[in-house]
């Protein structure tokens, strides 16, 4: 818990990089998920065309406009555009919206270059720059997040999604080793790997989670608790925990499925109060070291 008398500067400053004409929406889930996990400042860049909506939508972000192609994406120039707003940014959050193409994928890769002081979570289409090993996120020191789901993680490696369904910790340890980052493997049990290789399971959760924008929540909810200064791992992990727990309490209230990604975020503030003070047992069977 933040100290009393402690102002939203030390609670550190989360950068959200994605959206396009076809999905503004993304970037409104992960970044109030960033702020409901307590991080004190959040900064939104996204494509021109919908900067304005976003920043009416979150009166809490300061939002940038990005230069876009044709189709409303951002454009490969437009990660020169970022480097003044990564100054006293704490986690960069990259990918929410981002529809997979060849600009796209040059953008990321232009946005990772960028990031040598900075904490990144690499999320939806910015997964995409990773195909062939993820090499591009060696020079961030183990300072990233990277959120796959199986058939993501196929494609980085060119294999059959079923391979990677067989034995999801293994997956996910050779990931965090190869990318030297913090993997999280989403599926029904979330596999959270470090580089060191450590791997933990998550199996609190609900189907109702399987959701349109519940990934887009997950990661702003990691990145807003690696800008309060957890380090990766750490944030990786609870963050996925917060997440599950969220959708069981509104998978009680409203049922199993239909619950929508942008009600996870009422419920992280409480059960992050629930957690800290030790209200909540956390454990075997539904969270553990593998």
């Amino acid at each position: 818990m933040p100290r009393e008398g402690g102002d939203k500067e030390e609670r550190g400053r989360v950068l959200v990089v994605g959206g396009g004409r076809e999905t503004p929406g993304a970037c409104l889930l992960a970044g109030t998920a960033a702020l409901r996990a307590g991080a004190g400042k959040l900064q939104v860049a996204t494509v021109a065309c919908v900067a304005p909506l976003v920043a009416a939508l979150i009166p809490e972000a300061r939002v940038f406009a990005l230069k876009e192609t044709k189709a409303g994406r951002l454009a490969k120039s437009a990660c020169a555009e970022l480097e003044e707003h990564l100054d006293k940014t704490q986690c960069v959050c990259v990918g929410p919206g981002m529809i997979e193409d060849e600009s796209v994928v040059a953008f990321v890769e232009g946005t990772l270059r960028l990031c040598r002081d900075v904490a990144v979570v690499l999320d939806a289409g910015a997964i995409a720059c990773l195909g062939g090993g993820g090499k591009l996120l060696h020079a961030l020191g183990g300072r990233a997040v990277v959120t796959p789901n199986v058939e993501e993680l196929a494609d980085i490696y060119g294999e059959a999604k079923e391979k990677i369904s067989a034995g999801p910790p293994e997956a996910a340890r050779r990931a965090a080793s190869d990318f030297r980052a913090v993997v999280v493997l989403k599926g029904r049990e979330t596999y959270v790997a470090s580089p060191s290789g450590e791997v933990y399971v998550n199996r609190a959760g609900t189907v109702g989670l399987a959701t349109s924008g519940s990934g887009d929540v997950l990661a702003g909810l990691i990145a807003g608790l690696v800008a309060r200064g957890a380090d990766p791992l750490r944030a990786a992990a609870w963050g996925v925990h917060l997440h599950a727990l969220a959708g069981e309490h509104l998978g009680e209230r409203m049922g199993t499925i239909g619950f929508l990604a942008r009600e996870l975020l009422a419920e992280i503030p409480p059960l992050m109060s629930e957690l800290s003070r030790g209200k909540r047992r956390v454990g075997e069977p539904r969270w553990s070291a593998v």
